[in-house]
C-alpha cells in the first residue's frame, strides 16, 4: 500500500471523535486548574485561603491566554479558574473542539508553571452559548461560585486556626446559611464584603482599544492612530452590570497591537 493512502486511512481512526464548535454561537472556555489544592497546601508556601502571588500568576495566565493568537473578546478568573469569551465570527483550527481544549490547556499550564516555578495542570472545557443572556447568566453564575467559594474559604480556614480538623471544619460548615458564615466572620472582626474583589469577585479583562499619538519620521508629522491594549477593570461588576460588561464585548476581538 502506498504511504499517502496508508496514511488517510490511519487518519480516520484519529478523526473519529472530532467535534466542532457550532458557527454563529458564542462559546467560553473554561479552563481550571487540576490538583491545586495539593499544589497550594504541599508545593508551594502560599497564604490560606488567598495569596497574591497566586493571583498575579492567574492573571499572567490570563493576560497569556488573551495575547495567544485565540479571538477573545472578555477574560473573567477566579480562584483557579479562568473563563474566556471567544469570538463567536472567528474560528481557528477549522473549529476543531480538540485543538481549542488542548491548545488552551497547554498554553494556560505552561504560563501559570512559568509563572509560580513549578510544573502544573489546567483543563480546558468549552461551553456553547446560543443566545446574548445565556453568555451574560454564564458569567453571572461564575460570580455566584466565587462568592461563594471566598466565602467558604474564608470560614474554613477561620476554624482551622481556631484548632478544628480539617473533616471538623468541613463538618461544622455543612448545611450553613449565608447569612450565617457572614455573622461568623464578623464575630472575628472580619467584614467580607470589605476583602479584596479579586478574593470574592474576580476579575475581568478585556481589549479595549484608545487613540494614540504617534510620529511620523518621514514627514516629520504628528499623527493619531489607535492601539489596542488589555485592560483589567479595577472594580469587578456585580448584578446588572455584569450584564452590561458582557454585552459591550460581544463583537469580533481586536487584533491586539499591545499587552501590559
Amino acid at each position: 500500500m502506498k504511504f499517502d493512502d496508508f496514511d488517510r486511512m490511519m487518519r480516520r481512526h484519529e478523526l473519529e471523535f472530532d467535534q466542532f464548535v457550532p458557527e454563529g454561537v458564542h462559546t467560553v472556555a473554561r479552563l481550571d486548574g487540576r490538583g491545586f489544592t495539593k499544589l497550594t497546601k504541599e508545593k508551594l508556601d502560599f497564604d490560606r485561603p488567598f495569596d497574591s502571588r497566586f493571583n498575579d500568576s492567574m492573571r499572567a495566565t490570563c493576560e497569556h491566554l488573551m495575547s495567544s493568537g485565540f479571538p477573545t473578546t472578555l477574560c473573567y478568573t477566579q480562584s483557579d479558574e479562568i473563563s474566556l469569551l471567544l469570538d463567536r465570527d472567528v474560528l481557528p483550527f477549522g473549529g476543531k473542539v480538540r485543538k481549542f481544549v488542548s491548545v488552551l490547556a497547554g498554553e494556560a499550564s505552561g504560563a501559570f508553571s512559568l509563572s509560580v516555578g513549578t510544573p502544573v495542570c489546567f483543563d480546558c472545557r468549552l461551553c456553547p452559548l446560543p443566545q446574548a443572556e445565556d453568555v451574560v447568566d454564564y458569567f453571572r453564575w461564575r460570580a455566584e461560585d466565587a462568592r461563594r467559594n471566598a466565602l467558604n474559604a474564608h470560614c474554613y480556614w477561620m476554624l482551622r486556626a481556631d484548632g478544628l480538623s480539617p473533616r471538623d471544619a468541613d463538618k461544622k460548615l455543612s448545611g450553613l446559611a449565608v447569612s450565617t458564615k457572614l455573622r461568623f466572620l464578623g464575630d472575628r472582626g472580619v467584614d467580607f464584603d470589605r476583602l479584596p474583589e479579586w478574593q470574592t469577585r474576580g476579575l475581568y479583562a478585556h481589549w479595549r482599544t484608545e487613540p494614540h499619538s504617534g510620529y511620523d519620521p518621514v514627514t516629520g508629522e504628528t499623527t493619531s492612530v489607535e492601539r489596542t491594549r488589555l485592560i483589567w477593570l479595577e472594580n469587578t461588576p456585580t448584578g446588572k452590570e455584569i450584564g452590561t460588561l458582557v454585552k459591550s464585548v460581544m463583537q469580533p476581538a481586536p487584533v491586539p497591537s499591545e499587552t501590559p
